[in-house]
């Protein structure tokens, strides 16, 4: 179906159904209606679409039947082979399936995914199952989708994918045995709340003992306390101080920001002074300086864009104390009573039926 013919109009009883083409997005139609929005997404010859208004879904619905004699074939269940569900549960019953799995049904739990040393090629030890451990970590990989405590634990794990040894099957291990203890953790989205973006960003400097290279993590919220993306990276090149490592994770963070910013304008929201958080007074420094000093001259010239941004008042560099350093959670591995406190900072809650009654009426 051509995507153009999108741009018709209702019928007399029903809304205006004019849909701008989105600016970044060209398959992306949106319409308001009284405060209410319709999303139309557009795949081939497939169209999901969604309302804040059942009322105007259904509207939409009559309208593409009468005018192309097209089909509605329900809520959406499966798409680009993503099979999608919606539960009240969350991945409580994924996690328990590969638990069940792997046999880790009858572990001992433990209240951290990772423990706080770091982990190694470890080439003189014994190897175990490569496929048995890639299975593991895949599995785990795709709970990280909404379990955003155990992605710098299986992000880290996943480096060693190509000659696991028993140390690291312990690691993966670990993460089951946390994840056995928190089957029902998940991301709580309140409703009604603002809606400003912000992000934290952070960095773990020559954390790979492999190769001494520093890990760069972020996370951003929309409305203060929505987690809408997180990042877990190994940095491309060997920074040779803190203040590099947080440099060049203040502007990989700074890239993702800017594209989230893009995006939202074909939703109606224009961003600027997006307030990022660092915990570097250095690295601030740098981004603010226009001048090039020695130190610092020789990182690569592709994360300079920053101090443009900073210039054009698009983003604003805030530092914050370590002890509130939400992107920790991403870059290294933290003692229990740390760990719990950032995990709940991100939104994420036990999302039981008794604990979504509670949270639904504190919401209301």
């Amino acid at each position: 179906m051509d995507s153009n013919k999108l741009q018709g109009s209702g019928t007399m009883n029903s809304p205006p159904f004019w849909f701008p083409k989105g600016s970044i997005d060209p398959t992306l139609f949106i319409t308001k209606h009284k405060g209410d929005i319709l999303l139309v997404q557009i795949y081939v010859y497939d169209i999901n679409f969604g309302s804040t208004n059942l009322k105007l879904s259904k509207q939409f619905e009559k309208l593409m039947h009468n005018k192309f004699e097209m089909s509605m074939m329900g809520e959406l269940k499966f798409f680009l082979g993503i099979q999608i569900h919606q539960s009240p549960r969350g991945q409580a019953k994924y996690a328990q399936e590969i638990l069940i799995k792997h046999g880790m049904t009858s572990c001992d739990i433990v209240g951290t995914p990772m423990a706080t040393k770091h982990l190694d090629a470890d080439l003189s030890r014994t190897p175990v199952d490569q496929i048995k451990y890639q299975s593991m970590v895949g599995a785990l990989m795709y709970l990280t989708t909404s379990r955003p405590d155990i992605v710098h634990a299986t992000c880290y794990c996943a480096r060693y994918q190509a000659k696991p040894t028993e140390k690291h099957l312990t690691a993966v291990k670990r993460i089951f045995r946390y994840l056995k203890d928190t089957i029902n953790m998940g991301l709580w989205y309140p409703k009604d709340t603002s809606f400003e973006l912000t992000t934290f960003l952070d960095s773990d400097h020559a954390c790979c003992l492999d190769l001494c290279k520093s890990t760069s993590g972020g996370v951003q919220f929309l409305g203060g306390d929505k987690l809408v993306s997180r990042s877990f990276k190994k940095q491309d090149f060997t920074s040779m101080s803190l203040v590099e490592a947080e440099y060049v994770s203040l502007s990989a963070c700074c890239a993702q920001v800017l594209w989230m910013r893009t995006q939202l304008t074909d939703y109606g929201f224009h961003f600027d002074k997006i307030p990022m958080y660092c915990d570097s007074k250095a690295a601030i420094a740098t981004s603010c300086n226009p001048v090039q000093h020695s130190r610092t001259k020789h990182i690569d010239v592709r994360y300079y864009f920053i101090k443009e941004k900073v210039e054009k008042g698009i983003v604003e560099l805030f530092i914050v104390e370590t002890e509130y350093q939400l992107a920790d959670l991403f870059t290294k591995a933290l003692p229990e009573e740390r760990f719990k406190y950032l995990v709940r900072r991100l939104g994420m809650r036990c999302l039981t039926p008794e604990e979504l009654e509670v949270l639904a009426n504190e919401s209301a």
